[in-house]
């Protein structure tokens, strides 16, 4: 697509709303270029008048020609921050305005392209709208179809309740484990396979513990308050039970886990999963667990490159109910997260059933899949009764397999119909969405959602996802990030191979500085 630029630089905003709509494009700013007959010819403008910024969208193909107009008040742009975002947004929406005479089906997710939805719908609930009202202007201002507004608007509320609940200081605690079994066909993720790699596991797991000892010091200093702790990966369960004990026994000792309100541990892969992990697991208090089989299919899971077997899922989630939190478990070391899993309702805290909550991921869209086998897989993961059920979409990461060998996947209207299937059978079973998430190059143009039983939701995610608090992250890959009161986000990036992060002793103490020296300045600010 040729993009010309008229009154404004904003070409990622742009290209962004570009690649939503027509995805087999590319963006071409040569100003010379002389264009075919089947070339498309975009003019973004934008105007400023008396009162009002105008954007105006022109498109054109041979002898097809739309036009599409948004505005905004000059009254409304206050500061460059909401200026910028502000006028991005009408860009967007008057080229979305201006695509309708080209698209076949409009997207699910209108003119929005950011990867927070909720965050929009929050901020409409905040200034006073209701859930209700918030979903209709998503629907009439947006584009987004009632569906996923009213998905949005359930991730908003799960995400005010927690934000009310917050204090100041409060933190979730990320730690890293780069490890797993193998890798599967989808990921780009930065990973190493435990069997190619084993020597790497105790050097790595030590300098793991040097920089839990650091963080810890720092989270004393500033006195600031662990509200959940998850562990993630890469596959934490992938570590032989010795090593998995030893992390979470230093965790333990170091950090004060009284007031956690969460404590998830991302088995993931259900072959890493054994009787002796989970009662580490248990002893130690973990409130949530993850078991992600990604589909239930055989071959879906060959196609992928997993080892694990349907029946291993089974056996996997039978272990997991085993092991309910007994007194002993739970006076171990006396965190909250201990009773049982803490969740939020409206704007009230409490704490369910003393037992493991379980989260099971699926992927819609995956190579060998059908719309009659996933909903298989949804029909197969809801009678194991997990409280949790995460329906990802598949994303077409360029250092996967998929993409650089080539392999075939479903089409996006597969995937709608997927992900249409999963909607309507997670809500007749109860399960409303509580976050939710968009990433680049996802087939269809869909989204990430998590569901949840009532009371069960995963604190870390929306913490995380709508950047509640500050995440310090820990371990390989790990990213931190600092949360100011004003908003302001500053993020410190760990190495991401276990042979780097083993070598980053140096990193490390500079990270721990740089958290301290950004608390202080926020306090004197």
């Amino acid at each position: 697509m040729i993009l010309r630029l008229i009154g404004h630089n904003y070409k990622y905003a742009v290209e962004q709303i570009m690649l939503a709509l027509f995805p087999a494009e590319k963006p071409v700013y040569s100003p010379d270029l002389i264009s075919r007959p089947d070339d498309y010819i975009t003019e973004s403008c934008l105007f400023f008048k008396s009162s009002y910024a105008q954007a105006v969208t022109r498109i054109s193909c041979g002898d097809k020609i739309s036009r599409g107009v948004a505005r905004v008040r000059l009254d409304r742009l206050t500061d460059k921050l909401t200026t910028d975002r502000l006028l991005q947004r009408i860009i967007k929406q008057s080229f979305y305005r201006a695509s309708s005479s080209f698209i076949e089906a409009p997207p699910v997710w209108g003119s929005l392209t950011g990867i927070r939805p909720a965050r929009l719908a929050s901020a409409m609930i905040e200034s006073g709208l209701s859930g209700k009202a918030a979903a209709r202007k998503l629907t009439t201002e947006f584009y987004v179809s009632p569906e996923r507004a009213s998905m949005t608007v359930g991730a908003a509320a799960s995400a005010l309740a927690i934000k009310n609940r917050l204090k100041p200081g409060d933190v979730a605690l990320y730690v890293g484990i780069p490890f797993c079994p193998t890798r599967c066909a989808y990921c780009s993720f930065v990973s190493n396979s435990v069997e190619k790699s084993f020597g790497l596991v105790e050097p790595f797991v030590r300098a793991l513990l040097c920089e839990i000892e650091a963080a810890s010091a720092v989270v004393s200093l500033l006195g600031l308050r662990v509200v959940s702790l998850y562990i993630g990966g890469g596959t934490p369960t992938s570590l032989p039970p010795e090593a998995l004990e030893t992390l979470m026994s230093a965790l333990e000792a170091s950090f004060d886990l009284t007031q956690a309100l969460e404590y998830t541990v991302e088995a993931g892969r259900p072959d890493t999963i054994t009787a002796r992990k989970l009662e580490i697991l248990s002893r130690f208090g973990v409130s949530r667990v993850c078991v992600n089989p990604q589909s239930m299919s055989a071959n879906v899971l060959s196609a992928i490159g997993r080892r694990h077997t349907p029946e291993d899922v089974f056996e996997a989630v039978r272990l997991v109910r085993g092991m309910a939190h007994n007194e002993t478990a739970a006076a171990h070391s006396g965190t909250a997260a201990h009773s049982g899993t803490a969740a939020y309702s409206g704007t009230a805290m409490h704490i369910a059933a003393p037992a493991m909550a379980l989260n099971m991921d699926i992927i819609a869209g995956l190579p060998g899949d059908t719309p009659e086998g996933f909903s298989q897989t949804l029909d197969t993961v809801l009678g194991l009764k997990p409280e949790n059920i995460t329906v990802h979409t598949l994303s077409l990461k360029k250092g996967s397999r998929i993409m650089l060998e080539g392999i075939p996947i479903p089409c996006g209207a597969d995937v709608a119909r997927m992900l249409e299937y999963a909607a309507s059978r997670l809500r007749g079973n109860g399960f409303l969405p509580y976050y939710l998430y968009r990433q680049k190059f996802t087939s269809g143009g869909f989204e990430n959602t998590g569901w949840t039983q009532a009371g069960f939701e995963g604190i870390y995610n929306i913490c995380m996802m709508e950047e509640l608090c500050t995440v310090l992250a820990l371990g390989g890959g790990g990213v931190t990030k600092l949360v100011s009161p004003g908003g302001k986000i500053s993020r410190i990036f760990n190495a991401k191979y276990p042979r780097e992060y083993i070598l980053q002793s140096e990193k490390t103490a500079a990270k721990i500085n740089e958290i301290r020296e950004f608390y202080v300045s926020a306090l004197t600010n």
